[in-house]
């Protein structure tokens, strides 16, 4: 049982329901003047998508679901993806 348990973990994706535009992103970020969020948006200025940095995201979210996925952890690969 325990071998099928981490195969599961280990090939489990990870994927976000509904469309994430940048018109949406924006209006998320609109009153944030945080050094993350100005990060943020300079990033997705440059590659012009949200896709990208969901499919990032989701990835290296992956690795973090055996011990747990909350704000922090998702804050803390935006930043990564930001300074990539």
């Amino acid at each position: 049982m325990n071998a099928l348990i981490n195969y599961l973990l280990d090939n489990l994706m990870l994927d976000f329901q509904g469309d994430l535009s940048m018109d949406l992103v924006r209006d998320f970020l609109r009153d944030d003047r945080s050094r993350d969020a100005e990060q943020l948006r300079a990033k997705l200025l440059e590659t012009r998508s949200t896709s990208e940095m969901m499919i990032t995201l989701a990835d290296c979210l992956k690795e973090h679901v055996r011990t747990g996925i909350n704000e922090d952890v998702i804050r803390e690969q935006l930043r990564m993806y930001t300074e990539s």
